[in-house]
């Protein structure tokens, strides 16, 4: 007798939850630019502190506060979300200056990049072992990356930071695994930065002046929305990837970059020049293979399970 499935109608509303998320993180440049004249640092630093508050009162609604104190009491679990924190504020820091600076396609990029980095990382930190067609898909990308570099004539720092700080934040998220749950996480991460945002916001209050408040009610209500448009994507990821299946997850992740990436190029009208065209085809092509290979190893391992499963 083979174990029960989980039941499909699970994993097709945790892939709704997933799209949904990385859906809302694909228009987030558009939310941006509605927030001039704010600029990337006092964007950053409300988003961190109306997290906080968005997610305390969360824990309150959800009447979620036991596990939490049940995880501050846990030290290794409060130092890997002082490191996710950290990491997750160099993403944000970065991400929202290239949105405002004209460079949402170099962000499309950073996340079109980020599962190779994600594999990599695998190489690197956990000893995975590769399979050939993995590494043929890293080759590529590390080629798009040169391409662009040289032919562009630009260092697509934007682009590596963003893969680079999220696809370690993910490693990090791993290490800590089912232990912490996602408003918890989201509470934690904000906490350990609390004082980068107050320094931020006393920075700006002091050289170019707050626009909190200072632009009328529109811009005022959007600016404070920030810690709910954080939060959404987040809890909607977390609950997607409980249910759907890894395969699943790994193919819905391009839906943010590819948004992105047509903002860029057809609503904001950033150059495209050849060099980049053939820089983001080399990516899209590593992508495909990384992800046909995906598929296939996954049918293996499901195929390979069930044959163990069958009577004798």
């Amino acid at each position: 007798m083979t174990p029960a499935s989980p039941p499909a109608s699970g994993s097709v509303r945790g892939g709704l939850f997933a799209f949904a998320a990385y859906l809302l993180w694909g228009v987030l440049p558009l939310y941006f630019l509605q927030l001039e004249p704010t600029g990337p640092w006092e964007l950053v630093a409300w988003r961190i502190l109306l997290s906080f508050v968005f997610c305390l009162i969360l824990l309150t609604v959800l009447r979620a506060w036991r596990p939490f104190l049940a995880i501050v009491r846990q030290p290794r679990l409060l130092g890997l979300t002082a490191l996710a924190g950290a990491l997750i504020y160099v993403n944000w820091q970065t991400y929202v200056y290239g949105a405002l600076n004209d460079r949402v396609i170099e962000t499309s990029l950073g996340y079109f990049i980020n599962p190779i980095v994600t594999v990599l990382l695998g190489v690197t930190v956990l000893r995975e072992r590769l399979r050939p067609v993995q590494w043929i898909a890293i080759g590529l990308s590390v080629a798009a990356v040169m391409v662009i570099v040289v032919g562009y004539g630009a260092f697509p720092w934007i682009a590596l930071t963003l893969a680079l700080s999220f696809g370690v934040y993910g490693l990090v998220k791993k290490q800590i695994g089912p232990s912490v749950d996602a408003v918890s996480g989201l509470t934690l991460e904000s906490f350990w930065l609390l004082p980068v945002a107050i320094v931020q916001l006393i920075l700006v209050a002091l050289t170019s002046g707050l626009t909190m408040g200072a632009n009328g009610p529109l811009h005022t209500t959007l600016l404070a929305s920030a810690g709910a448009i954080t939060a959404i994507p987040l809890l909607l990821f977390a609950a997607g990837a409980r249910r759907a299946p890894l395969t699943v997850m790994g193919l819905i992740q391009f839906v943010a970059p590819i948004i992105q990436f047509g903002i860029g190029v057809w609503v904001l009208h950033e150059p495209m020049t050849l060099e980049r065209w053939i820089g983001f085809g080399l990516v899209w092509v590593a992508l495909t293979i990384l992800s046909v290979d995906s598929l296939v190893a996954s049918r293996r391992r499901r195929t390979a399970i069930s044959d163990v499963g069958e009577p004798v």
